[in-house]
């Protein structure tokens, strides 16, 4: 016996077939999903968006600080390190200086990149 290629059980997914293949009555009746359901609300789409906002400002903050604040006397002219010689001959090094430069550029970097490559998807 053959089966007719046109027939409406050739027309139905496999993923639909009940376990012995045939289409059973609660698949056909199953209504098509939701296109909607994916996505994110309103309230969460701009609650993303401010959350994002924020971290970009964070982290422009955070960074401009640490380029600009171990190149000013304040660095190592304050009442933390006047007890503390030796840290404070630590922290005027140029070293550790540049190094909490090059933080403070990756800091602004990183807010950056996330700020350029924002764009909104699906809900996983």
């Amino acid at each position: 016996m053959t089966a007719d290629p046109h027939s409406p059980v050739q027309q139905i997914p496999p993923s639909s077939l009940g376990p012995d293949g045939t289409a059973s009555a609660a698949t056909a009746l199953q209504s098509p999903p939701d296109p909607t359901a994916g996505r994110y609300t309103r309230s969460e789409l701009w609650l993303h968006r401010i959350v994002l906002l924020m971290f970009v400002f964070l982290c422009a903050v955070a960074g401009v600080l640490l380029v600009i604040l171990p190149w000013r006397p304040e660095w190592t002219d304050n009442h933390l390190l006047f007890a503390h010689p030796g840290l404070r001959a630590f922290v005027a090094n140029g070293f550790v200086r540049g190094l909490c430069s090059g933080l403070g550029v990756i800091d602004i970097w990183i807010g950056f990149c996330e700020a350029v490559h924002y764009h909104e998807e699906k809900r996983p």
